[in-house]
This record gives structure tokens, C-alpha cells and sequence, in this order.
């Protein structure tokens, strides 16, 4: 039994070692500040605190968090281009003029990021979705957004 514990152990520190960490942060539809952390090879979690002044006027402000499945598409860079998809679930709160809401957005994303050196890279990602909202304008609408990004890796 301390073998196998022991084994399994080792096993978990030589796979959280192989794991890279990337900060970010991105603008687009709101902006946002995230921690990524590399799954395997080909995946990796992104969590974001995403904040969003909407409708260009600041009458409202939406703070909220978003977790995201990120998966390449390729096994290789295609000449330091590397497509991606995935899926997520993003909740928030919007707080302003009689617009009162908490909001949930599952959605699926794709997008496509580019090398720019060994640690740093920059994206570009559009995701879609039911943006589902209650309270004071409650609805059920089909939510569009899209980002550009940096991303720099911190540890592997």
C-alpha cells in the first residue's frame, strides 16, 4: 500500500511538473484577466474574471467569471499558428440603470493563436452561446462575443 501511494504520488508531481501555467489577459466583448493552466499536451483550463461596461455608454457593469475547456486543434503549429475550440461556462452579475441581472452564458469558442516568442503569444477568439439572464429585464437571446488577447507562459 506505501508503494502504490508513493507511486502514485511520484506519477502526480512528473504530470503537474510537465504542466505549464499561462497568464493573460484580453479585450473584445468586455476585458478580462485569466490563469490558464495546461491539461495535457493538447487541452488546458482558462479561468477568467471578466469585467464588461456594456452598451458603450457605462450605464451598466457586469462583473463576472468565466471557465473555459480550451482543446488545439492540431497536434503541431501550423508556422506559429495554432487553431483551437472548446466550451465554457461564464456567470456574472450586471448592476446598473434598471438593469439588474445575473447572467449565464455556456457557450463553445474557437480561435487561433499565434507564437510571437517562447513565452508570449497573442489570439484571436469568437464564441457563441444562450445568454440566458434574470432579474429586472429577465430573456433568453443568442449571445456573440469575440476577444484578442495575450498570453504568456509563467511555469512549466
Amino acid at each position: 500500500m506505501k508503494k502504490m501511494f508513493l507511486s502514485l504520488l511520484a506519477l502526480g508531481a512528473v504530470s503537474s511538473a510537465s504542466a505549464a501555467t499561462s497568464i493573460g489577459g484580453s479585450i473584445g466583448s468586455g476585458g478580462s484577466l485569466y490563469l490558464q493552466r495546461d491539461v495535457d499536451a493538447l487541452s488546458a483550463t482558462r479561468y477568467s474574471l471578466d469585467l464588461d461596461a456594456t452598451n458603450f455608454d457605462f450605464n451598466s457593469l457586469a462583473v463576472g467569471g468565466t471557465v473555459d475547456y480550451l482543446r488545439n486543434a492540431t497536434a503541431g503549429s501550423l508556422g506559429g499558428l495554432n487553431p483551437y475550440y472548446g466550451l465554457g461556462l461564464g456567470a456574472g452579475i450586471s448592476l446598473g440603470n434598471s438593469n439588474n441581472n445575473v447572467q449565464l452564458y455556456p457557450h463553445v469558442l474557437g480561435g487561433l493563436s499565434y507564437n510571437v516568442t517562447a513565452p508570449l503569444s497573442i489570439f484571436g477568439e469568437l464564441n457563441a452561446g444562450p445568454s440566458i439572464k434574470v432579474g429586472n429585464n429577465t430573456s433568453v437571446f443568442l449571445g456573440i462575443g469575440a476577444r484578442i488577447g495575450v498570453n504568456y507562459v509563467i511555469g512549466n
